[in-house]
């Protein structure tokens, strides 16, 4: 039931994280195979969905870190295969994800992170292991790099 209730939300976590379809279902599986390993560490201090979501931030940035030699750095949202809004304002959600796919790698893990999952610069900073300066710094390239996509 965990599992059916939380799939999405997690894979679609991991897919921005990765930008990769494969190593985000990937890094879905590890999720949950963490979740059964941990599921006694959850002490209800918390939404369990919080708990959930810090555990598959964290996996899915080592799970990256362990593939970082096999994928390319950046790929082109073509070649993911995902939908991963169906809204009212599908067409915008799906260009706005097709950019953030395109994003650098660090730009993209700092921006996913900040922006859209709502961690601060000190937690983003720690997760990536940098610097809070450089997570700030790889959140202004990226929306940098977006309102220039954007404009075009």
């Amino acid at each position: 039931m965990l599992y059916e209730a939380h799939l999405n939300r997690v894979y679609v976590l991991c897919f921005r994280l990765c930008a990769d379809k494969s190593l985000a279902e990937d890094a879905t599986q590890e999720v949950f195979i963490q979740v059964w390993r941990k599921i006694e560490n959850f002490n209800g201090d918390s939404l369990f969905k919080t708990w959930l979501h810090s555990l598959a931030s964290n996996v899915t940035i080592s799970h990256i870190r362990k593939q970082r030699g096999w994928w390319q750095k950046m790929m082109n949202i073509e070649d993911a295969g995902i939908e991963p809004f169906s809204d009212e304002n599908a067409h915008c959600s799906n260009q706005l994800e097709g950019l953030i796919m395109r994003l650098p790698e660090r730009a993209r893990m700092v921006f996913v992170l900040h922006a859209i999952e709502g961690y601060r610069h000190n937690q983003v900073a720690s997760m990536l292991n940098m610097a809070e300066g450089t997570s700030k710094a790889q959140y202004h390239r990226a929306r940098t790099l977006l309102q220039e996509w954007m404009d075009e």
